[in-house]
């Protein structure tokens, strides 16, 4: 297995837990919370940041742990990794997200693909997914000389936090938009409305790019 096959292999596999972890737990939270839907978004979002530590952790030394294709093209921009690469880990991440979707609905009982009813548009859910996905890339970009570990926390808590302080619950990644697109549970989007959460999402990321270029200055390998 070539050098970039088995960072695609890393990312599609953290990409596919990462989106078990998200709809599984939101399942067993909706039908565990007895109908509160705060009880069942704390849980979600708990286990969200908990799994996203461990998986950074774990496929770091692979391939950087980006689950994201968002964080790729922030990589791409900064000369660490050549775009070949960088497409290539958002296919893989988009192909695992799905997967991961499907392996969720198949340890509840439920159909692969279930095209999501859940309703999530308008500014306001627009303008949290920019603020959501600015403030990942900050986190990403600013946090990465202090080391994996430190990463890990620094992203795993940002979004556990984000779910409670953003309008949209914090999507921040574009794969994982689509394949929640897939999924009519308590994790889902309508799929019309995934390309604008999208939108949102890249123009966030590429503004905490340039923010992070005047504040942290350049990351380009020598």
């Amino acid at each position: 297995m070539t050098s970039l096959a088995r960072r695609c292999a890393a990312e599609l596999l953290g990409s596919a837990l990462l989106l078990a972890a998200v709809v599984g737990s939101g399942i067993m939270a909706e039908r565990l919370a007895g109908g509160n839907a705060a009880i069942a978004l704390l849980a979600n979002s708990l286990a969200t940041g908990l799994v996203l530590y461990v998986l950074i952790v774990l496929f770091a030394d692979v391939s950087g742990s980006h689950f994201n294709p968002l964080v790729s093209l922030v990589a791409c921009l900064d000369r660490t990794i050549m775009p070949r690469a960088a497409a290539a880990y958002a296919a893989a991440q988009l192909i695992g997200a799905i997967g991961g979707v499907a392996l969720a609905h198949a340890m509840f009982g439920l159909a692969l693909i279930l095209p999501s009813t859940r309703l999530r548009t308008g500014i306001g859910q627009w303008l949290a997914e920019g603020v959501a996905t600015f403030g990942l890339i900050l986190v990403v970009r600013g946090i990465a000389r202090r080391g994996v570990q430190a990463v890990a926390a620094a992203v795993g808590a940002y979004i556990a936090g984000a779910y409670w302080f953003t309008a949209s619950t914090s999507f921040a990644n574009p794969a994982v938009t689509v394949a929640r697109g897939l999924t009519d549970t308590f994790a889902g989007i309508r799929p019309a409305d995934v390309g604008s959460f999208v939108a949102a999402q890249s123009s966030g990321g590429v503004l905490g790019w340039l923010v992070c270029r005047v504040l942290f200055g350049s990351r380009a390998v020598d």
